[in-house]
């Protein structure tokens, strides 16, 4: 079937921010260069080596509004929320919190000699579904379907559909697909999207040229994020050195936003409301 490649629209070099009790990340969605990339409203890179640089954590906090997606690579981070989940996800694991009306949770990332190695990316909920029940899912790396291209490319499927290949993450408003993709050095990945959603790769390891809309290629080196303008594809081509990065899509969702910090409605009224339940205690019923 013949189309038209989705070509660059932007590329974002991640800001370095602290977050939770002091934790070093490198931030490439919810910035002031990038603010809102209907749906998705926030994407963090909290790799490191150096444990004074996330050992501190997330300790317990709200979210209403939104859905929050962590994707682990390396290390371990303990998780507990008020709606009775508690335990941890390591290396490939994945999970995907609904916080809906209202969630308390904490995630702390462990100590260990390989450091830590993750991803957050929080997506939008519609406003019909701002205020409904919390959810957690939570994917083991051996239940998120691989697969491999004769030319050596490696595709983990952990939302949507590659290849008739389904990934396990099911039920998300924004019917999203979430893939880590693998190109070994000289070689060419391509991937057909539906036209009218939003696409972004980050781009985590290595390098890759992307066709601009000059029809000229750039080569985007780690770690960006690459925005992508309307198509129906993505196109990926490798020279000398490999390139690993996220693929995200989603359905823009077109509402009003009102955010506040861990809060994200369609009304300043509605943050307000979520404010004055947090001061009285009403915020979680769970």
């Amino acid at each position: 079937m013949s189309g038209s490649p989705r070509l660059v629209h932007q590329v974002i070099e991640p800001q370095s921010v602290l977050e939770g009790a002091g934790v070093r990340l490198n931030r490439s969605i919810g910035t002031q260069t990038l603010d809102y990339l209907d749906p998705f409203l926030l994407f963090d890179d909290f790799t490191s080596k150096h444990r004074h640089e996330y050992e501190a954590g997330f300790p317990l906090h709200p979210h209403r509004g939104i859905e929050t997606v962590t994707y682990i690579l390396e290390g371990e981070v303990h998780h507990k929320d008020t709606i009775g989940n508690a335990g941890s996800i390591g290396a490939g694991d994945l999970q995907w919190m609904t916080a809906g009306r209202g969630i308390m949770h904490e995630e702390m990332p462990q100590v260990r000699p390989e450091g830590i190695t993750g991803f957050q990316l929080w997506v939008n909920l519609p406003a019909r579904l701002k205020m409904t029940e919390p959810r957690y899912q939570d994917i083991r790396s051996d239940h998120i379907p691989e697969i491999t291209h004769k030319n050596g490319a490696t595709i983990r499927v952990i939302a949507g559909t590659v290849d008739e290949v389904k990934g396990p993450m099911i039920g998300i408003a924004a019917e999203p697909t979430y893939l880590d993709v693998f190109v070994p050095a000289h070689s060419a990945f391509t991937l057909p999207i539906d036209r009218g959603q939003t696409v972004f790769a980050y781009v985590f390891a290595g390098a890759a040229r992307i066709q601009q809309s000059n029809k000229s290629q750039q080569l985007i080196s780690h770690p960006h994020l690459v925005i992508f303008g309307d198509g129906d594809s993505v196109d990926v081509k490798t020279e000398f050195h490999p390139v690993r990065f996220l693929l995200v899509a989603g359905k823009p969702l077109g509402e009003p936003i009102a955010r506040y910090g861990p809060f994200v409605m369609n009304t300043k009224k509605e943050i307000e409301e979520a404010l004055l339940e947090l001061r009285e205690g009403t915020f979680v019923t769970t």
